[in-house]
């Protein structure tokens, strides 16, 4: 496995595969890898002649209170799991390569932003539409692959993808959790016993709401004010969203149906969690 550091190699080294005729697999990661990550590095190893993934964490896309300087960074952890997964080349610039001094140029989605994570942290997506447009010019990807726990972000990105005409298949994959249910994120490392265990909450929650509407419930107010309940008796969690909306416009609904998105975001101590789930599907 190769790694490339600087964006001018990575370009070179993308030119001279395309021109032999080989396709271009891109995972977008901020590193410390987990099986989630390696999931869509598998699948990605499926659908292209070479894989990369991207490790690099992007400074554009935390506020000046996020966790930029606490996230967890692990390289030589990142590259055992990208071998094992089959990835050919990591991707790993430094900011400094990535934005420039006089760098003034971003990309921005509008209407999808809104809402759920984009109202809870403004500029968030701003600064991930421009870091995935700007890995897209530089990895050259036929296909870039995105996990669905980060719903929103996928959507956006598949909107900008769209709205742009950028030559490259958006795949969405399934949500990889722990064994108790807890969606994997590399924020997870954040959480101590206690906090683990009051992190099965978003997971509990949303598994709640899928049964009820299972057996026929489609009143939003009502799967909300269970789900609220289930997350609202842990102690030390705190509630930024609890929202249904339409998976396709994500507009806010008040009846429910089978497309019908879940979307939490839930503080356990001082780490934020996202977790999200489509009623009418089994992952």
């Amino acid at each position: 496995m190769r790694i490339i550091e600087t964006v001018v190699e990575m370009q070179a080294f993308s030119r001279e595969a395309r021109k032999n005729g080989k396709t271009i697999a891109l995972v977008p990661t901020m590193g410390y890898l987990h099986e989630g990550h390696a999931s869509l590095m598998v699948e990605g190893k499926k659908r292209a002649d070479i894989l990369v993934a991207s490790i690099f964490v992007n400074p554009t896309q935390f506020g000046p209170t996020e966790d930029f300087d606490a996230y967890p960074r692990d390289l030589e952890r990142d590259r055992n799991v990208a071998v094992a997964a089959g990835v050919d080349v990591i991707f790993a610039p430094k900011a400094s390569d990535m934005y420039p001094r006089g760098f003034q140029t971003f990309v921005a989605v509008e209407e999808l932003t809104r809402h759920l994570c984009g109202a809870s942290r403004p500029g968030h997506f701003r600064g991930v539409t421009t870091v995935v447009a700007k890995l897209l010019n530089i990895v050259m990807p036929h296909v870039a692959l995105f996990g669905k726990k980060d719903f929103q972000q996928l959507a956006v990105i598949r909107r900008m993808a769209g709205d742009m005409n950028m030559d490259v298949e958006i795949v969405g994959m399934p949500i990889v959790r722990e064994a108790d249910g807890l969606a994997m994120s590399s924020r997870n490392a954040y959480l101590g016993p206690e906090e683990r265990k009051s992190a099965l909450c978003l997971s509990r929650a949303l598994a709640t709401a899928r049964a009820l509407f299972r057996d026929g419930e489609c009143r939003v107010a009502t799967l909300r004010e269970k789900v609220l309940r289930i997350i609202g008796e842990v102690p030390g969690a705190t509630i930024d969203y609890a929202d249904f909306r339409d998976s396709e416009t994500l507009e806010a609904i008040e009846t429910a149906n089978g497309q019908t998105l879940i979307a939490l975001a839930v503080t356990i101590g001082t780490t934020r969690l996202i977790d999200n789930c489509i009623l009418g599907e089994e992952n």
